[in-house]
């Protein structure tokens, strides 16, 4: 499991496991709850690559991030690591 920092977003941490390049778990403390209890909730079982694809850009009132964005982000460094 990665344990990864989001950075200029209100969550302070993303937990994501991979299995065969599929999201088998997500969790991200902080943050808006409501909207990434349903984000995680939705990812769980999709395809990595297409989650980064969808979320990766992702803006959050001008900051240029998001806790989507950072949640893609968290999925490229767990990939890399696979």
């Amino acid at each position: 499991m990665g344990v990864y920092y989001p950075r200029g977003v209100c969550s302070k941490q993303i937990d994501v496991e991979l299995k065969d390049g599929k999201i088998d778990s997500i969790k991200v403390l902080g943050g808006c709850g409501g909207n990434l209890s349903g984000i995680c909730s939705l990812l769980k079982g999709a395809d990595a690559k297409q989650a980064i694809a969808l979320l990766k850009g992702t803006d959050c009132k001008g900051r240029g991030t998001s806790c989507p964005d950072q949640i893609a982000i968290a999925l490229e460094k767990e990939l890399e690591k696979a």
